[in-house]
C-alpha cells in the first residue's frame, strides 16, 4: 500500500502540534497546583472609617511579624492606578465607587485580596493575614465563603467608635492624605454605608462568637494593648 507523503507530513506535523499543545497545557496545571496557596489563618478588621484599623493593624505587624497586613481599600486604589489600558474600565468603575462612598463590587475586592495573598506567600510564605475593611457587606461574605472556602477566620477584631470622632479625625487626615473620600459628604455617607451594610456583618460574626469588640475612642497605645491580648492569647 502506497502512503501519499503529503498526507503523511500532515500527519506528523498535526501530531507534533498535538504533543506541543498537550505538554503546555501540563505546563499551566503544573504552575498553577505549585503557585496554589495553602490553608492561611486570617482576621478581619472592620470599623467605621477613621476607627484606626490600618493604624492598629501596622502596630500587629511590627510586634508579630509573622502576620501581613492587607487593607481592602489600599488594594482597590492600587489597582484603579494600574495603567495598562485592557484594566482601565475597571479602574474607572473602582475609582467611582470609592470616591462616592460607596462600596465596590464583591468579586473585584475578592480577586485583589487572593492575589496579594499568593504575592505575600511567594515572597516570604506567609499565611497570617490581617484583612482591614473587608468584608463590608452580605454579598463580600457570600463570594469569600465561595470563592476562599479553605481558610481559616479566626476573629473579627471590630474597632468601636461613635461618629462625631470618627468624623474629627477624617476631616485632619483630609488636610494631608490627598484622598477624594476624605471631605464631609462622604465621610458622612461612608459612615451612613457602614451602619447600613456593614454593622449587620459585625452582629452576623457576633452570633458565632467570633467577634473582638474594642472601643477605639482612645489614644493608639490604649487601643493596642487590647489588640496586643487579643493577639497573645491566639
Amino acid at each position: 500500500m502506497k502512503v501519499c507523503p503529503i498526507s503523511l507530513g500532515l500527519f506528523v506535523a498535526s501530531a507534533a502540534a498535538y504533543t506541543l499543545l498537550l505538554k503546555k497545557k501540563q505546563s499551566t496545571i503544573t504552575c498553577d497546583d505549585k503557585t496554589s496557596l495553602p490553608q492561611c489563618q486570617i482576621v478581619f478588621v472592620l470599623g467605621g472609617p477613621g476607627a484606626g484599623k490600618g493604624t492598629q493593624c501596622e502596630l500587629v505587624v511590627e510586634h508579630y511579624s509573622e502576620w501581613t497586613h492587607l487593607s481592602a481599600g489600599d488594594l482597590l486604589r492600587a489597582e484603579r492606578k494600574q495603567g495598562d489600558s485592557s484594566r482601565s474600565a475597571l479602574g474607572d468603575e473602582i475609582n467611582a465607587k470609592i470616591a462616592a462612598g460607596q462600596l465596590v463590587p464583591a468579586e473585584i475586592t475578592v480577586r485583589c485580596l487572593k492575589k496579594a495573598m499568593l504575592q505575600a506567600f511567594e515572597r516570604n510564605g506567609c499565611t497570617k493575614f490581617l484583612i482591614d475593611g473587608f468584608p463590608r457587606n452580605q454579598d463580600n461574605v457570600t463570594v469569600w465563603d465561595r470563592q476562599m472556602p479553605n481558610h481559616n477566620v479566626s476573629c473579627i477584631l471590630f474597632f468601636d467608635c461613635p461618629e462625631e470622632v470618627l468624623v474629627g479625625r477624617l476631616l485632619e487626615r483630609g488636610q494631608t492624605s490627598g484622598r477624594t473620600d476624605d471631605n464631609l459628604d462622604v465621610i458622612r455617607k461612608r459612615f451612613q454605608t457602614f451602619q447600613q451594610e456593614s454593622y449587620p456583618i459585625v452582629q452576623f460574626y457576633e452570633s458565632q462568637g467570633k467577634v473582638k469588640r474594642i472601643p477605639s475612642d482612645q489614644s493608639v497605645e490604649q487601643i493596642f494593648s487590647v489588640v496586643q491580648e487579643i493577639f497573645d492569647s491566639m
